[in-house]
């Protein structure tokens, strides 16, 4: 039943590309357009949430690690829930029930937070789908929660003018299991597509993009498992994590675009996919940096995900926390330079937010509340700042904390105005935008115009400002504030 519903899906696959204005190919997708609700809408919410969270142990690479002799995982599973033939990652799916998961309590805390758009993982690298799917019965639909949780989620977002977007990780759990096979574990042969470990099979060297490669069996199910996510939730952007580079993924990424892309016509809504490591042709989809942002302004449009804890996606007991302002100030910098932050958080187990999550995000939104027309819908100034910190580029680089001082300023545009955020203010509360300095009319400068005033966002008291050849100078003697501090400047 299950192979002729592939058969049916993959010939649904072809009809979709054959008729819509996007084919498979990169020619074709380069005439992608950036959705403008994308472009504006700056914060979303991402939330890895699924079976890994029971354990709650290491982080969500749990269904992996717990299978590597010698491992940390390993000797905790074997210490707390017995040997791996007796007690498998499998085992945990009854344990995950979700008994407190309430759609519209979260909804609400991701309304608080400022989101505009909130990512759930659809399918991790474990292959526990967090969603109603044809195509195997290990989901949260017959599983485990035993409910729709993405379409219960969508669904308090549509009711909060959030957009609803998804993410898999699902190309990953080609190897992800295979580790079990290495010893006497639950994990064996024969294993068959719609099985859980399917198909588990050896962990190649992540670098090689060309060898050893998955079937076409098992890329055709994540052909079908990722466009029937898009079928079922219609999600504003679709994420996939690494991986999907290797050569042999790229004829299915091509298909999954122009299907997707196609269907989104049909549908008349603006839509967008998430990729790494040049997994795309560049101009077809939105360039995503892993815990990690660029240092300069990019002239295109991208996106940071990254999490509230630094050791972790999913929830752990012992997760380290990064704190709000911290935060603030990386979507701060990130607007700056043209990009979009996507914050994950972790749920419980039982579909509760902990409390360290829900302070953070909440922390997150106040600022936003004050200073958010700084941020939405804003565009990139003719430089995304000033100040002698320098930002670290690449992913991965977010572990340590960045110190910025009260000459680090970052800079927007909103209609008629400039924002400029200072991301410490100085104690003695005098702030030097030195890119908006008087200067001589022969030389080309930042700005040159006319500025018509200055005011604080979020205070009352009445600015005194001049323009200098050191700068626009700015002098406040009763603002306090431990949070990055938002200059609207009026310009004529």
């Amino acid at each position: 039943m299950i192979e002729l519903k592939v058969s049916e899906y993959l010939k649904e696959i072809e009809r979709v590309i054959e008729k819509g204005r996007f084919k498979d190919s990169w020619d074709s997708l380069a005439n992608y357009e950036l959705a403008k609700w994308y472009r504006k809408a700056k914060f979303g919410i991402f939330i890895h949430w699924g079976v890994y969270s029971v354990p709650a142990f290491g982080n969500e690479w749990y269904s992996r690690n717990m299978y590597i002799q010698g491992s940390r995982e390993f000797e905790h599973h074997v210490k707390t829930y017995g040997n791996h033939k007796e007690f498998g990652y499998k085992d945990f799916i009854p344990m995950f029930t979700a008994e407190k998961f309430d759609a519209d309590e979260w909804a609400e805390l991701f309304k608080a937070a400022g989101a505009k758009y909130v990512m759930p993982v659809a399918e991790h690298h474990d292959g526990f789908q967090m969603y109603k799917s044809d195509f195997s019965p290990f989901n949260a639909y017959e599983m485990g929660p035993k409910r729709d949780v993405i379409g219960e989620l969508g669904e308090a977002l549509e009711s909060r003018d959030i957009a609803l977007c998804t993410s898999s990780h699902r190309m990953e759990h080609w190897f992800f299991m295979g580790h079990g096979k290495e010893f006497d574990s639950d994990i064996k042969e024969p294993l068959k597509r719609g099985d859980f470990y399917w198909p588990a099979m050896s962990e190649p060297d992540h670098h090689d993009l060309f060898s050893p490669a998955p079937s076409s069996e098992f890329l055709e199910d994540w052909l079908i498992r990722t466009c029937e996510i898009v079928d079922r939730y219609r999600p504003k952007i679709m994420y996939f994590d690494w991986w999907i580079q290797h050569h042999a993924v790229k004829p299915y990424l091509k298909k999954f675009a122009a299907y997707y892309y196609n269907r989104a016509d049909e549908w008349g809504i603006e839509v967008a996919i998430n990729y790494k490591h040049d997994a795309f042709m560049f101009g077809t989809a939105v360039v995503d940096i892993e815990r990690g942002q660029f240092a300069e302004q990019k002239p295109y449009f991208w996106q940071t995900d990254t999490s509230v804890a630094k050791n972790s996606w999913c929830y752990t007991e012992n997760n380290d926390y990064k704190t709000a302002n911290e935060i603030i100030c990386d979507l701060v910098d990130i607007v700056s330079k043209n990009g979009s932050l996507l914050l994950n958080v972790g749920p419980k187990a039982d579909g509760t937010i902990p409390e360290e999550d829900r302070a953070i995000l909440l922390e997150i939104g106040e600022w936003l509340k004050v200073n958010g027309e700084a941020i939405y819908g804003s565009k990139v100034w003719r430089k995304f700042g000033e100040g002698p910190t320098e930002v670290q580029e690449g992913q991965f680089t977010d572990g340590a904390s960045k110190v910025f001082t009260s000459e680090d300023i970052r800079f927007t545009v909103n209609g008629s105005y400039l924002y400029a955020t200072v991301l410490k203010l100085p104690e003695d509360g005098k702030v030097v935008i030195r890119s908006l300095a008087e200067q001589d009319a022969s030389r080309l400068p930042h700005f040159h115009g006319i500025i018509k005033d200055v005011e604080i966002l979020g205070f009352e008291e009445q600015l005194n400002w001049t323009r200098t050849q050191h700068g626009l100078e700015i002098t406040t003697t009763k603002v306090q504030s431990n949070k990055p501090v938002v200059y609207k400047i009026h310009i004529d």
